[in-house]
């Protein structure tokens, strides 16, 4: 949930829509009727914290998480999928 940049009430998402396969783009109304205040917001994947366990899925091009990289020392696509 996404607070009002104004007043700090919170704010429903009163649309979004994909910019690409990985941000959003999100148009918030403040819920504090006195305020009112509308904001867009962009939304994005960060970085993997932990890898799908599904072994059948892509490995999207995403930095992995430095706990990930730790653990995943010679990172690959394979190396997740082994």
């Amino acid at each position: 949930m996404m607070h009002c940049p104004f007043c700090g009430h919170a704010a429903h998402a009163r649309t979004s829509r994909s910019l690409s396969e990985n941000v959003k783009q999100r148009y918030h109304q403040c819920r504090n009727i006195e305020c009112s205040a509308t904001f867009r917001t962009l939304e994005s994947i960060e970085e993997i914290i932990q890898p799908s366990n599904r072994k059948d899925l892509p490995v999207p091009d995403i930095p992995l998480s430095p706990a990930i990289q730790k653990k995943y020392k010679d990172y690959s696509a394979s190396a997740l999928r082994n």
